[in-house]
């Protein structure tokens, strides 16, 4: 029961991860699964919808199909929707039931393939898993078809990879959805940070981009990670064109240590986070902690250790661990993370984080909302921050003041 939750929500579902991962690039993505989820995805874990349309289907599994099969009818259903909408690609997820009964996904996206002509994919999810996990197999299963898996034209597809030789680094920006930057001038800030510190954006995986401009991620330089969400696909185009990538969003005054770690990787330096120290100072109870994402939570804490706050992380989310700092910590479940909040609160602490843990925060330390739609849904649709432009320390809390 240790990770039961009874105050908190617990992060948004793997097959939302998908869905918001492919939502913007014109292909068709399909839940394999019962009615009544796809209303669950629109109310809570999407905010797109009130701008533009997405084709997202639930193939309306019913209890006798589930049991005797009857792929033919899910097949039909798919091939149907696909004549009339004419997407660019199809992607097939799972829900907990076909996970059950072993539904042969490759090879019905075989034979949606075959009879549509359009390229077609399958993504593992099966309900059990977080966001991060479900985005992250999104935009690796879709290099994997833009790209192939032949590593045989890495080095003429990839280009140079030296920033010395050109002005401007080429960069993708991997890992970037709603889920984790929801308000809406998040990519548009992004954008600007990377231009003005010299570098070209190549590609967006998956905001304000075309599939099209995502099929020329292999003319970048360096990928640079925003999210857990963006891991996979970064291990997958390293290994596909070599290009090198790092984890960090430019939040504050970090953004000049993660634009110099961009150009050393973009010119044969190694991947990683760029910010995988901790100085020896900052492992002491902790005046700042930052509870989210592991990727912009490290980011706004180097911001905070760089304006003398000594700063810990606690992620929750799956796939965090190998991009935490050392030192910072991965909680499962909601009494893990409330002990760890008795610990090492005290009167003062400020805790960067979701309004939801408001609700379970010791006595006498102090919240700064960073509301997170993976996490509370659109409760907090009005207070969503742009990291890249708001700080996240109040005029006098750096100095104690």
């Amino acid at each position: 029961m240790r990770q039961a939750y009874r105050i908190l929500p617990v992060y948004t579902g793997d097959v939302s991860g998908v869905c918001s991962a492919l939502y913007e690039l014109g292909g068709m993505v399909v839940m394999h699964d019962p009615s009544g989820c796809n209303s669950t995805y629109n109310t809570h874990d999407e905010i797109r919808w009130y701008d533009r349309d997405s084709l997202i289907f639930l193939s309306g599994l019913c209890e006798p199909d589930a049991i005797m099969g009857n792929d033919a009818k899910f097949i039909d259903d798919v091939v149907r929707a696909a004549q009339e909408f004419s997407p660019a690609f199809i992607a097939l997820c799972n829900s907990p039931i076909p996970y059950l009964t072993g539904t042969d996904f490759a090879g019905i996206c075989r034979i949606i393939e075959h009879r549509t002509g359009i390229p077609s994919f399958y993504i593992p999810t099966n309900g059990m898993h977080d966001y991060i996990s479900g985005a992250g197999l999104a935009f690796e299963k879709l290099a994997e078809k833009l790209f192939g898996e032949s590593e045989a034209e890495s080095a003429k597809a990839g280009g140079k990879k030296s920033g010395d030789e050109h002005r401007e680094i080429r960069v993708n920006i991997l890992g970037m959805t709603p889920l984790d930057y929801a308000a809406k001038s998040c990519c548009g800030s992004l954008r600007e940070i990377l231009e003005d510190g010299g570098c070209r954006v190549v590609s967006v995986w998956a905001m304000g981009d075309t599939l099209e401009q995502l099929r020329q991620a292999g003319e970048a330089d360096v990928n640079l990670v925003v999210s857990a969400s963006g891991l996979k696909a970064a291990r997958y185009l390293q290994k596909r064109f070599g290009t090198p990538w790092v984890a960090g969003a430019p939040v504050g005054s970090a953004a000049k240590e993660l634009l110099e770690r961009l150009r050393q990787a973009a010119a044969g330096g190694e991947s990683g986070p760029f910010y995988g120290h901790v100085r020896e100072e900052m492992r002491d109870i902790p005046q700042c902690i930052v509870i989210g994402e592991p990727v912009l939570s490290c980011s706004i804490a180097e911001d905070c250790e760089a304006k003398g706050m000594r700063t810990k992380v606690i992620a929750a989310s799956e796939e965090s661990e190998s991009l935490l700092r050392p030192g910072d910590l991965l909680c499962r479940g909601e009494e893990e993370i409330e002990n760890t909040l008795k610990v090492l609160c005290r009167p003062g602490t400020l805790v960067i984080a979701d309004p939801m843990y408001g609700y379970v925060l010791p006595e006498g330390a102090v919240l700064e909302e960073a509301p997170h739609l993976a996490f509370s849904g659109r409760i907090y649709r009005k207070r969503f921050r742009d990291p890249f432009h708001e700080g996240f320390i109040r005029k006098g809390e750096s100095d104690g003041t």
